[in-house]
């Protein structure tokens, strides 16, 4: 046997082969997400990563760390585990680019309550989509077996990435001005924030999630995992046209809690309600629940995964540059937050 075995540990609920046999199946996943900055393979103590510092004068490091949340739910429900790895990899990145960093490399940890090898590779496949569409190559991460812990077929996932930026293009939110434009970069759905209360709402333990609905156009099970897009692409598209002053991922808090993080004092965000293009999910979630307005926009994203802040002259280079985005707002004097008209 050219693998370490122990008969107790696997007699208390932990089977470390089936550790050797997840990181076997993983594997060709992971070498999709390698890039030239990649120094070690999977499976050493610590994950190594030779960044290109060429044309950058003064590095910065920018490191996200978070998780997937009770979203998990629903895949455990669907028994479909390869998506939330996307996910779990987005939420990290899409915060790490509102600085104007750009994703390094990415690490997850997955802990179970029992290690199904091909349950872990399906997790990690996802990981890999993740960070495949983030450019950012995943460099390790850990999977623990805890037995009387998490339930037999439930696990939890986190992860966190570093990017870098050169400390003289770090997005500048002084230079945010009355009259600058607020433009919203679309979400694919509810992303991966407020699902405590999702799954109150639509009562999932007790719901056949592959129901199709013709209000969604998909299955609710379909929509409630549908992963967290992923905006480096477009930040980077946007910031080749355009000098962006301030950026907002709208994560859980929703328009009221995430836009004033990224705007000085003395100025608000008014966004104008009707120029919010809101998915229907939202729509059914709000319905189902009896949730007052202002509530889902202080909970979900309502249809806008980042807002960006530039000057007015910029609005239109910045709808060119991303074809679905959008104008929802302007900044104007206030007191910091968000005054939703």
């Amino acid at each position: 046997m050219d693998k370490s075995f122990s008969e107790s540990y696997k007699s208390a609920g932990v089977d470390i082969t089936a550790g050797y046999s997840a990181v076997k199946l993983m594997k060709e996943h992971i070498a999709r997400t390698e890039t030239s900055g990649v120094v070690s393979d999977i499976g050493g103590f610590g994950g190594l990563f030779m960044p290109d510092m060429q044309g950058i004068s003064q590095p910065v490091l920018v490191s996200g760390t978070d998780g997937v949340g009770t979203k998990l739910k629903i895949a455990f429900l669907m028994d479909k585990h390869d998506t939330v790895g996307i996910d779990c990899v987005a939420m990290c990145v899409n915060d790490i680019i509102c600085c104007g960093a750009k994703p390094l490399f990415f690490l997850d940890y997955i802990a179970c309550g029992k290690n199904v090898p091909e349950k872990i590779a399906s997790i990690v496949s996802g990981v890999a989509e993740g960070c495949v569409q983030s450019g950012a190559a995943l460099i390790g991460g850990e999977t623990a077996e805890m037995p009387g812990f998490y339930p037999i077929d439930e696990y939890d996932l986190a992860g966190f990435a570093v990017g870098m930026v050169d400390k003289a293009k770090i997005y500048d939110n002084t230079k945010v001005a009355e009259g600058d434009v607020i433009v919203a970069l679309p979400s694919s759905g509810i992303h991966s924030n407020g699902y405590s209360l999702v799954r109150k709402v639509f009562d999932v333990e007790n719901r056949d999630l592959n129901v199709y609905s013709d209000e969604l156009g998909k299955t609710i099970g379909e929509e409630l995992l549908t992963p967290t897009k992923i905006y480096v692409k477009d930040i980077a598209a946007i910031d080749a046209v355009a000098t962006i002053k301030a950026v907002s991922h709208i994560t859980g808090g929703g328009f009221y809690e995430n836009i004033p993080r990224s705007i000085p004092d003395g100025f608000s965000a008014k966004i104008e309600k009707s120029a919010v293009k809101i998915l229907p999910v939202f729509n059914m979630l709000q319905s189902l629940g009896n949730i007052p307005e202002r509530d889902m926009f202080n909970t979900y994203n309502m249809g806008v995964g980042m807002s960006i802040v530039v000057s007015k002259n910029d609005a239109d280079k910045v709808l060119g540059a991303v074809s679905n985005s959008y104008i929802i707002g302007e900044i104007v004097k206030g007191d910091g937050g968000v005054q939703l008209c």
